[in-house]
């Protein structure tokens, strides 16, 4: 037997239900208190759910900025994990070089997804974006200055030495007596 069922079958006796499903007139016939109107109570619901829309708004942009700011923590990691392989070419340095190139590659990739979450017409979302590209950049930019580095940019004349044309040769020289 359930506890609550036990006396009075349906539910406790206890229990009031506030719903009004009368359909007859007297009980919306019935005046209002005094300093009591239905239009003060609609416009204050109306004002809590403008209070909980502008909370959310606020939230949204709060959680867009620290989306935005994330790549941050990512640039002192990766500086500090292509610190530790050295300027040498060897597989880790390569690795860790790589990852240091698409982890911001595909960042900006995926701008659109970071951010859908907190798209909101009360939402400006363009400063938070633009400031997540630019520490991107920023990121991409550090991989590139560790490929530099390795020397596994061609950056050099030499790089491209067999890129160019032989040199034509100025001088010749012919004739003589064989020496045997």
């Amino acid at each position: 037997m359930d506890k609550g069922k036990a006396i009075m079958g349906s539910g406790r006796r206890w229990a009031v239900d506030f719903t009004d499903n009368s359909t007859s007139h007297l009980s919306r016939d019935i005046p209002d208190p005094p300093g009591f109107t239905r239009a003060s109570q609609e416009s204050d619901d109306s004002a809590v759910s403008k209070q909980k829309k502008d909370a959310e708004a606020n939230w949204k942009a709060q959680k867009a900025w620290e989306v935005a700011q994330a790549p941050v923590k990512n640039l002192f990691m990766m500086a500090f994990m292509m610190w530790m392989a050295g300027s040498t070419v060897h597989l880790f340095s390569i690795g860790i070089t790589f990852s240091a190139l698409l982890q911001p590659i595909n960042a900006l990739r995926g701008v659109g997804k970071v951010f859908e979450p907190y798209k909101d017409n009360k939402v400006d979302l363009i400063l938070p974006k633009l400031v997540f590209l630019a520490l991107n950049l920023v990121g991409l930019g550090l991989g590139v200055w560790k490929l530099n580095t390795l020397g596994l940019l061609p950056t050099h004349v030499s790089d491209w030495v067999s890129s160019f044309p032989p040199a034509q040769e100025i001088e010749y020289s012919g004739g003589g007596i064989p020496l045997y």
